[in-house]
């Protein structure tokens, strides 16, 4: 038990409460996020990947020897004439196939680019999506706590006018009931506030001991769509799931085009160097020997007979061109269906936050006149109270519907695919 005690007391000395701005969350995210990193080596990849289907048109020079001793004629080793030293150099000068899966490879890298991005927006509407969240609970903390100070204010007038007979037993109970309700939601928002700024921090790569606070006032989400139709054609424009899919129906179409390629000649280049040896009766069984010989050339070869896995392999990319186009259909309805609900429910929430606000104001009023009457010894103080406890009830209805807005402007942004316009 000591060793846990001792455990919890070191964990939370090294803790740390990092305040931080949206932007700088964003950014933090961005650079530091297990997700976006392993994206990142998938790009590496498909870079490497490009490399390696370039390297056929790249020289490549390999340098040995097949020194050996002939007794009689002298005979190849390994398809070449015994030699101390030899050198041979190839590469494809034409080669169809080859190059339209080097197209392929490249497309390919842009298919990993794009999923990329569409990590970065995922992490950065999650991130933006805990903040706005963490700071919401905060809001509702502090409306809490001022909720709570009345409840202590409100039980003690109680008991004071049930001390001088003017009010029931009953009431008091009644007083302390509000007053452990009050701090029982304190308690859980509490809760929930850690849990979401653990979260925070964990999203953007910290030590789970840690815990992100926002620290920005406001932190009202931009409208980077002002109609409905501007909302749905935003979201069709910059989808990467259809930039995705429309990089994939490219690189399955070089992928076709090559399998078709393969009934076309190849071109290669051939480059020999062999250091030849008397010892290998060289002089015996030829009119002439020379030490040092090369040759240079190309050599062409030219399919008669088309393969079976080439037509085979053709007709799967086909299949599987034919799948994509019914996947781009299926998802411009999705996504166009999608973005106009996140546009409508941004209208129901801005509405909701315009009524919440007329909601307050009145309630602010009607606190105002019922002082007035107070101190005229016209009204009564439990309500005066009641009116103050309704107040800070309306206080906490318009930071939900502000939240509300915020989370639906975030959707809004994810479907038209602006997340990341968050971080300018």
């Amino acid at each position: 038990m000591r060793l846990l005690f001792g455990f919890l007391v070191v964990t939370a000395a090294f803790a740390e409460v990092r305040p931080m701005k949206l932007k700088v969350v964003l950014e933090t995210a961005m650079a530091q996020n297990p997700d976006v990193a392993l994206a990142r080596l998938e790009e590496r990849k498909a870079a490497d990947a490009i490399r390696a289907a370039r390297d056929p048109f790249v020289p490549r020079v390999i340098v040995g020897s097949g020194l050996a001793y002939s007794s009689g004629f002298p005979m190849s080793i390994e398809g070449s004439a015994p030699s101390i030293v030899e050198a041979r150099a190839t590469a494809s000068l034409y080669n169809r196939p080859q190059k339209l899966l080097l197209e392929k490879s490249r497309e390919q890298e842009r298919t990993t680019k794009i999923g990329t991005e569409e990590r970065r927006e995922a992490v950065a509407y999650r991130a933006a999506t805990l903040y706005v969240e963490a700071g919401r609970i905060a809001e509702a903390i502090k409306a809490i706590e001022q909720q709570i100070i009345n409840f202590e204010r409100s039980r003690a007038n109680t008991v004071v006018l049930i001390e001088e007979g003017r009010e029931l037993p009953l009431e008091e109970k009644r007083a302390r009931l509000k007053l452990a309700q009050a701090r029982q939601r304190l308690q859980r928002l509490q809760f929930d506030r850690e849990a979401a700024e653990t979260d925070l921090a964990l999203l953007l790569g910290f030590p789970p001991e840690d815990r992100v606070q926002p620290v920005e006032a406001e932190r009202a989400v931009p409208v980077v769509s002002d109609t409905e139709t501007d909302a749905v054609l935003n979201a069709l424009r910059n989808s990467r799931e259809l930039q995705r899919l429309d990089s994939q129906l490219k690189a399955k179409s070089w992928e076709m085009k090559s399998f078709d390629a393969q009934r076309l000649p190849t071109v290669d280049l051939v480059a020999q160097y062999g250091r030849f040896a008397r010892f290998n009766n060289y002089d015996k069984f030829f009119n002439r020997f020379d030490a040092n010989n090369g040759q240079l050339g190309m050599s062409f070869r030219i399919p008669v007979l088309p393969s079976l896995a080439a037509r085979a392999q053709k007709d799967i990319a086909s299949t599987e061109i034919v799948g994509l186009r019914s996947q781009v259909s299926v998802a411009r309805a999705r996504i166009a269906v999608g973005a106009r609900r996140a546009w409508q429910i941004v209208a129901q929430q801005q509405l909701a936050t315009e009524v919440a606000k007329l909601d307050l104001e009145v309630a602010r009023d009607q606190v105002s006149v019922l002082l007035a009457l107070y101190e005229e010894g016209r009204a009564a103080l439990k309500q005066l109270e009641e009116a103050r406890l309704q107040e800070s009830e309306k206080w906490i209805a318009l930071f939900d519907t502000r939240y509300g807005l915020d989370r639906a402007r975030l959707d809004l942004l994810r479907e038209t695919g602006n997340v990341l316009a968050l971080m300018k």
